[in-house]
């Protein structure tokens, strides 16, 4: 597996998905832009929300579009597209962008990730039981668990 894409887990924020990618070089996580705009609007088409609210910060002369990033993120159809990602800074500023009484709840929870992060930087079993938490959540183990089968030892 390519360095990349180890870093790269979905998160959760009230119950929708958020794609982001650790950058160790920079030691910041990338947030998939269209995931949060999708989770501030609760648009149905997130992609063309944030097209027009890209044109609209071009116009203003915002810096937040030239300092987004295209990444890799794998799609529902299990393929990877190039889609624009941002580190929290500019998610920060995004926010304020976007009228959304979601906006103090997304704040909050970007501070909490960050320092989640942290703490799993310094003890990796954190980092571990949160993946397991997640799993869980997503009922991927029980499809895993399906898939492994585990040869019985004998005694």
């Amino acid at each position: 597996m390519k360095k990349q894409e180890k870093s790269k887990v979905v998160t959760i924020f009230e119950g929708n998905q958020i794609r982001r990618y650790w950058d160790e070089d920079e030691e910041l996580w990338y947030f998939s832009v269209i995931d949060v705009v999708r989770v501030l609007t609760s648009s149905v088409d997130a992609g063309a929300y944030w097209r027009k609210l890209k044109q609209r910060l071009n116009k203003e002369g915002s810096e937040i579009v030239t300092k987004c990033h295209e990444l890799k993120f794998m799609a529902k159809d299990g393929k990877y597209y190039a889609s624009d990602a941002a580190n929290t800074t500019v998610i920060l500023r995004l926010i304020q962008s976007i009228p959304s009484p979601n906006a103090e709840p997304f704040k909050l929870w970007l501070a909490r990730v960050g320092y989640e992060r942290l703490e799993e930087t310094a003890d990796p079993e954190l980092a571990i039981n949160r993946a397991l938490k997640t799993y869980l959540q997503k009922g991927v183990l029980s499809q895993l668990r399906r898939q492994i089968r585990v040869p019985h030892h004998r005694s």
